[in-house]
């Protein structure tokens, strides 16, 4: 069965977006520093490179699709499927390798579909915030990737914001580059 990792970017103090979305969509105002890290090919290596498992299946939400205009290339950039949890039901869009299905029956069944589309590969859960709260509350993600940001945004979008209970984390690896420090833990519980 395909292990299923919640992978995101935030702020030392927990925010995966800066504050004023309504005025400063996507990330927020100032949040893009939380991104910053992707620009530096060691880390982009470590994080979806050959020294790690590569995905075979994504799970996103529909705030994230539409903001990204399902990642506007015409490949839908991931080559692989994508499972966009929603409220709103939606037609499959295919762009050249990449397959967006629009789950609506919650966290739970896009899971369950991500984890047959990936195989034996990694089911990666990228966001947003809600998306991962819902799957860590639900006991559904194995391991958790944070890549922390050294920037404290003080308000914005809480990453472990409405989990309902503690996890018990064991720390399984950790790099640092110039723009992040790159967290994997297992979740024990």
């Amino acid at each position: 069965m395909a292990t299923v990792e919640a992978n995101i970017s935030m702020s030392l103090d927990g925010y995966v977006t800066g504050p004023n979305l309504d005025r400063y969509p996507g990330l927020g105002e100032g949040g893009e520093v939380i991104q910053a890290w992707v620009e530096e090919s060691r880390a982009m290596d470590f994080a979806f490179g050959e020294e790690r498992q590569i995905a075979g299946s994504i799970i996103t939400s529909r705030k994230v699709y539409d903001e990204t205009g399902g990642w506007a290339a015409e490949d839908g950039f991931y080559r692989m499927p994508v499972f966009v949890v929603t409220h709103r039901p939606h037609d499959v869009v295919v762009k050249g390798e990449t397959t967006f299905t629009f789950v609506t029956e919650g966290i739970r069944h896009a899971i369950e579909q991500a984890r047959v589309a990936a195989g034996d590969k990694v089911v990666h859960i990228m966001g947003g915030a809600s998306i991962i709260q819902q799957a860590l509350a639900a006991g559904l993600v194995d391991e958790l990737f944070l890549h922390v940001a050294p920037v404290i945004l003080s308000s914005g979008t809480q990453l472990f914001e409405h989990l309902g209970g503690p996890i018990q984390l064991e720390r399984a690896e950790v790099i640092e580059s110039r723009h992040a420090t790159h967290l994997r833990y297992r979740i024990l519980n």
